[in-house]
């Protein structure tokens, strides 16, 4: 077992997990200083090429950034996303996954869904492919307006029975993504491996955000995010700077100058 994952295992109910997205070597230099998980996620349909789902992310567009990110990465655990439809059967999800850890030599692959992909994650599993797993809301295969999940007896008892079969095929933790309180909190205390939570309360063994949201610099109102900084003042103070040094003819100087 990668010895980066020990470290993440051996944080369940001992101290917090933090994980953060990057889509480049900038931001993921960035992120590493900080992070146990760095997450090139597919999310960055979104925040980078502004898709309304990210069920229009390809492979390609993964490994390129991922490729990136790699560049970027030197302590934290490297998990890349595969995206939409890459894993529907057990041959493209080996096949796929293999393309993704060759090309980009990220540590883990994730993928969202419980028992409707139970097969693909041992399939992975028995290849050494080390796998995160992400229940409750589920971008990819989300319709219509995004709501919460394990609000009903049902539905708690099925992301319990989830997670458990997550779990015993061999995910190393799972993403909770806007799951009710009461249910993250007892998946979590069910459950052997740690749990990321993403709008799924403080009780998961760790937290994930999109960067970008939480530097300001994507305008969002989702409940789960928190701006920890505004990022755009800076940028358009430089930007202005930048502006009237150029029609002042103060910029470039001598200094700046060849």
């Amino acid at each position: 077992m990668n010895s980066k994952i020990k470290k993440i295992l051996k944080k369940k109910n001992k101290s917090k997990i933090i994980c953060l997205t990057a889509y480049s070597k900038n931001i993921a230099e960035e992120v590493d200083k900080y992070t146990d998980i760095t997450l090139v996620g597919d999310s960055l349909g979104s925040v980078l090429y502004n898709y309304k789902t990210t069920r229009k992310v390809t492979l390609i567009n993964m490994i390129d950034h991922s490729k990136s990110v790699r560049l970027g990465v030197k302590k934290s655990l490297m998990v890349v996303d595969m995206p939409y439809k890459t894993y529907s059967s057990n041959n493209s999800a080996l096949k796929n996954a293999k393309k993704i850890i060759k090309e980009t030599k990220c540590d883990a692959v994730k993928l969202e869904g419980g028992k409707n992909i139970i097969n693909q994650i041992k399939i992975l599993v028995k290849n050494k492919i080390p796998v995160m797993g992400h229940l409750g809301l589920l971008p990819q295969t989300a319709k219509g307006k995004f709501k919460s999940k394990g609000r009903t007896a049902k539905e708690k008892k099925q992301l319990i029975n989830d997670a458990l079969l997550l779990q015993s095929s061999g995910v190393f933790a799972i993403v909770l993504e806007c799951v009710k309180t009461f249910t993250a909190k007892q998946i979590t205390q069910t459950l052997k491996i740690p749990t990321i939570g993403i709008g799924s309360s403080v009780y998961c063994d760790g937290q994930v955000l999109v960067t970008d949201d939480l530097i300001g610099l994507n305008n969002t109102n989702i409940k789960f995010v928190k701006k920890f900084v505004n990022i755009k003042k800076n940028i358009n103070l430089g930007l202005k700077k930048f502006t009237i040094e150029v029609k002042s003819k103060k910029y470039p100087s001598k200094k700046h100058s060849y």
